[in-house]
């Protein structure tokens, strides 16, 4: 197993920045992919941002060129720079990793959340 924790929520005004932090233990060695979702009130979960293990980043339409994911695999750590921030970005945000084990043509995929951290955004 594998264990997430996010820092770095809070509140921020309309068109601000926030940096979100989240810390992976445990069985950290077969993650591959890191990312972030969101999830507001009455809201499905979405994924915002995912970041392979060799740097490949991918993004939701609507947080392209305000948000962004980096990684540092040392630390096992994933962030996520959030500026230009809206009053729509409220939510809260969860760190995500994909672990995956054994060979490619019968790979065993885990998927892990954290807890989660809430965003505010004020108008």
């Amino acid at each position: 197993q594998a264990q997430l924790v996010e820092s770095g929520g809070g509140l921020v005004q309309a068109g601000g920045s926030l940096r979100l932090s989240c810390v992976a233990s445990g069985r950290t060695r077969s993650i591959d992919v890191m990312g972030w979702g969101r999830q507001a009130p009455g809201d499905q979960r979405e994924m915002l941002a995912t970041i392979t293990s060799g740097g490949t980043a991918d993004y939701e339409q609507t947080v392209k060129g305000r948000f962004l994911i980096s990684r540092d695999n040392a630390q096992n750590t994933v962030y996520l720079q959030m500026s230009g921030l809206k009053p729509e970005d409220t939510a809260v945000y969860y760190c995500y990793a994909l672990a995956r084990r054994g060979p490619v043509e019968s790979v065993d995929e885990t998927q892990y959340w954290g807890q989660g951290t809430q965003v505010t955004v004020s108008s």
